[in-house]
């Protein structure tokens, strides 16, 4: 269980999920547009690194972070 401030499970089915789909699916974004600019302009972190490619892979155990929330994954 998360008890970081700020940090909260995802649970995702299969063996991964695309960055963007997670930003809207964690409830980090709105829309799939938002995603996409927020991605694109370098504002999301991957397990501690900018990452722009928002078809990415993210599998369970990997964070993702944007404006100050974190998203930990893991798997169903």
């Amino acid at each position: 269980m998360a008890t970081e401030p700020n940090l909260r499970e995802v649970a995702i089915r299969g063996a991964h999920i695309e960055l963007s789909q997670l930003l809207k699916f964690g409830g980090l974004v709105a829309t799939g547009g938002e995603a996409k600019q927020v991605i694109g302009a370098g504002q999301v972190q991957l397990n501690g690194a900018v990452e722009t490619q928002r078809g990415k892979k993210v599998v369970p155990g990997d964070r993702v972070s944007y404006d100050g929330q974190t998203l930990l994954v893991r798997g169903s």
